[in-house]
């Protein structure tokens, strides 16, 4: 599912985001949305979460919704 529209992403759906440290490697981070960061409704490289564990990145993958 696509991570660039705010209407997709929920607080406890599994995601993997890319972390500003990460986004020259694309390593993706794995976890569980605890809080949406970007308050538009689109953004072009993905919305921005917080994760459970607190890491903050943005939004590549939807894996699954809750």
């Amino acid at each position: 599912m696509d991570g660039q529209q705010r209407k997709n992403i929920k607080i406890g759906i599994e995601v993997e985001v890319v972390e500003k440290h990460n986004q020259q490697s694309g390593e993706l981070t794995h976890g569980f949305v605890q809080r949406i960061l970007t308050k538009s409704t689109i953004h072009p490289h993905g919305i921005k979460v917080m994760l459970e564990t607190g890491e903050v990145g943005r939004v590549k993958k939807v894996i699954l919704e809750q």
